[in-house]
Formats: C-alpha cells, sequence, structure tokens
C-alpha cells in the first residue's frame, strides 16, 4: 500500500464512522502530509509504505490495520 492509497482508505473510514478526516500538505517536506483523524495525527509518506511503518502509522491515529 502506498501513502495515497492509506489517505484514501483513512478517509473512507472517517466517513464511515463520523470521525473528521484532513491531509495538510503544506506540515511537511518532500513527499511527507499530516493526516489528521479527528484529534490525532500522522506523518504519511507518498510512497511505498512498509508494513511496520503502516502499523505505527495506524496506532497513532488509533485504528487497526485491519480497519483499512
Amino acid at each position: 500500500m502506498d501513502g495515497r492509497e492509506f489517505i484514501r482508505k483513512v478517509t473512507k473510514l472517517g466517513r464511515k464512522t463520523g470521525v473528521s478526516v484532513w491531509v495538510d500538505s503544506t506540515r511537511g517536506k518532500g513527499g511527507h502530509q499530516r493526516l489528521h483523524y479527528g484529534d490525532r495525527i500522522t506523518t504519511v509518506q507518498t510512497g511505498e509504505l512498509k508494513t511496520g511503518i503502516l502499523h505505527a502509522m495506524c496506532k497513532q491515529l488509533g485504528i487497526r490495520p485491519t480497519d483499512l
């Protein structure tokens, strides 16, 4: 899964659960963006996400990788 796909899936999950999701592309260098999921924040890279990074980002947002 790449970063853009992760953002799409989290956005869809947010719509489903009623949590506000938005991306701040000005708060990151290069191919990184800040993803806000309710009151939680993580940094997402636009390239391919390795398994450990994916699990860490899900943990920061308080969601399970299986929810995506």
